[in-house]
């Protein structure tokens, strides 16, 4: 199986000091089925107070505090992990979405409530008709469930043009059908609005995405990205990943790091500062195959 070796460097550069600021990050992975994580860890510029914890989710979840005046904050996680499971190529069931969606109530305790959860609104993904109409298309009376994910899937990838320019961070699933364009983290939310409103437990997927140059090019270092997917979840088949921005089912080239709600549950770092003024931040992420 594979062995990744990650590097993932934030870097914030302040046009006037920061005299202190508290930040929550989610840069440390989580346990999944498919991982073995060797190491993983969390290198912090200045020292800062830190605490180390699971957040709702089960998340790693890492909050820190650097109370000394500083004009550059430098966030670095390095891991190394293996990719214990082969692909898993075309997933496969005949049951009806409609008996699928339905049987959900049929989950048992606790299993139930950690399940449901995920078919209501949340910050960042909010119902709205764009989303029920666009779903319907794909959900067609009595059609095999994996059928129809696969198939809302490839219509977003095939309907939604990546552009890293047309979004930000808070841009709507309602905007985003309407310029039909953005990145990893709108097509995920597009594609969890989409299930939701059909009835179907969906959460948002943070992570990467082990990239290839292209034919007789070099791999360039540091130009990788975090990366975002959806997963929902079907009764007997538990919960299953699907990347609409890539049109594929997750598997040797994904690493999970943590999953939520939406975007604003994992987000890889936010916080708060004092001070400061204008800055600018830069991400370098380097996925590599040992």
């Amino acid at each position: 199986m594979p062995v990744y070796r990650i590097k993932h460097i934030t870097r914030y550069r302040y046009q006037q000091p920061v005299t202190i600021c508290h930040h929550i990050a989610h840069l440390l992975p989580r346990e999944a089925a498919r991982h073995l994580w060797s190491f993983a860890d969390l290198e912090i510029s200045p020292t800062a107070m830190r605490t180390d914890r699971f957040d709702y989710f089960g998340n790693r979840q890492t909050f820190f505090s650097i109370q000394e005046p500083h004009r550059e904050l430098l966030v670095t996680s390095r891991g190394e992990v293996e990719i214990l499971a082969p692909s898993t190529g075309m997933l496969f069931s005949n049951q009806p979405w409609e008996l699928a969606r339905d049987s959900l109530w049929n989950i048992p305790s606790p299993d139930f409530g950690s399940v449901i959860q995920f078919t209501f609104d949340s910050t960042k993904i909010a119902q709205c008709s764009e989303a029920a109409h666009y779903a319907a298309e794909s959900f067609t009376p009595a059609r095999p469930v994996i059928e129809a994910v696969e198939d809302l899937m490839r219509r977003i990838h095939r309907d939604f043009k990546f552009d890293s320019t047309a979004t930000t961070v808070g841009t709507s699933v309602a905007d985003v059908f309407r310029h039909r364009r953005g990145v990893c983290q709108d097509f995920a939310h597009l594609g969890i609005a989409c299930l939701r409103s059909m009835g179907f437990p969906a959460r948002y997927v943070s992570g990467y995405l082990l990239t290839l140059p292209p034919p007789g090019k070099p791999r360039m270092v540091g130009t990788d990205a975090s990366h975002a997917w959806l997963s929902v979840y079907v009764p007997e088949l538990g919960w299953l990943d699907f990347d609409p921005t890539n049109n594929m089912i997750p598997a040797e080239r994904h690493i999970t790091i943590a999953y939520g709600r939406d975007f604003s549950d994992v987000s890889p770092l936010r916080g708060v500062i004092l001070g400061g003024g204008k800055h600018v931040v830069h991400v370098s992420v380097d996925v590599a195959m040992n």
